[in-house]
């Protein structure tokens, strides 16, 4: 079943014990991003309100009240511009606010996860996937049948049995 944004968005602040995120996707349009990835793009530096964005304080929120919140991400390099910007400015900021992130790099080899979407699953019971177009531009999210939250966390636990921690490959890889 379609889920609204509003209950989506309740379910970020409601999880009792862990919030779960697989992304796929090489480039994410998110429409309140264009102004800082644009910044980032020409070499400026990062703006306060990115560094210091509401997203922030809830990953802060969250992980100061005993929730773990984590993500892998499958990539292929080299990176897109996006990735960098994602990476580079996103991951480093929300770690800082305690959110775990690991890369699974699927270059030169195939993906495992070939043909999974994007899904978040929330305290290992709420799985909700995300369809967007092939310009990444978010298009709604479904809320999957509790009884089908084990696929999804065999899913989740494949990603992370190949992923590597992220400040780990982004030493290695960053530059690239």
């Amino acid at each position: 079943m379609n889920i609204s944004p509003p209950d989506f968005g309740k379910l970020f602040a409601e999880f009792q014990r862990e919030a779960f995120r697989l992304e796929t996707l090489d480039v994410y349009t998110i429409p309140d991003e264009q102004e800082t990835f644009s910044a980032f793009k020409a070499g400026e530096p990062q703006p306060d309100k990115h560094r210091n964005a509401p997203w922030v304080s809830t990953i802060r929120k969250n992980v100061e009240s005993g929730k773990r919140m984590y993500r892998v991400h499958v990539v292929r390099r080299p990176l897109t511009d996006y990735l960098r910007y994602e990476m580079g400015w996103g991951y480093v900021r929300n770690a800082a606010a305690g959110e775990e992130f690991y890369i699974l790099d699927v270059t030169g080899q195939p993906n495992p996860l070939d043909g999974i979407p994007d899904f978040w699953a929330f305290d290992e019971s709420a799985i909700v996937t995300m369809e967007y177009n092939g310009k990444g531009e978010f298009l709604g999210a479904q809320q999957e049948p509790e009884s089908e939250a084990g696929k999804w966390l065999s899913i989740r636990d494949a990603a992370l049995a190949e992923a590597v921690p992220f400040a780990e490959w982004w030493t290695e890889h960053g530059r690239e």
